[in-house]
């Protein structure tokens, strides 16, 4: 299987934030955001391995700014890593405030997701290795290696954790 440069499946989903998105404190609630950047990430992830692909984590999400109702939210990802059946995606999420035109949109969230693709019968198959184009792709990938050693270990102390426990 040819590896692909992250740019191959480079995608970005935009969306309004309307009243129905908000939560107690009349923002957007942080689940819309999160939504919002699963559906880009699985996008990238099906886009990079050919076909469909399962959320196996979230990590590293992190909310800067509060949106809000009229905002027009940009989440942008693209895949940094990936192994024989997942991958990592980065997801960068801007906002462009509805009240200030002009404004340079403001960057509100971020995380990395790990997906896995799946045959049709729900089992891991391979995906495409990634073919980094810029020093940036190469940095992404490189950060990318050190999240998954660290993903790794945390699983290894929550299934030894299990195994201890009545």
């Amino acid at each position: 299987m040819d590896p692909k440069p992250p740019s191959a499946a480079r995608t970005s989903l935009s969306h309004i934030m309307t009243a129905l998105d908000t939560n107690l404190l009349g923002t957007v609630h942080g689940g819309v955001v999160m939504k919002l950047v699963d559906d880009v990430a699985g996008a990238v992830a099906q886009r990079h391995s050919g076909g469909p692909a399962v959320t196996a984590a979230m990590d590293g999400m992190t909310f800067l700014h509060p949106v809000r109702v009229g905002d027009l939210v940009h989440a942008h990802a693209q895949v940094n890593w990936a192994g024989r059946s997942s991958m990592e995606v980065g997801v960068r999420v801007l906002a462009e405030p509805w009240d200030r035109a002009g404004v340079p949109p403001l960057r509100v969230a971020s995380a990395y997701l790990v997906f896995v693709a799946v045959d049709a019968d729900g089992n891991p198959r391979p995906v495409p290795a990634v073919l980094p184009e810029t020093a940036e792709d190469h940095r992404r990938l490189r950060e990318a290696e050190i999240r998954r050693k660290h993903r790794l270990e945390r699983r290894t102390e929550i299934m030894a954790s299990r195994e201890t426990q009545p």
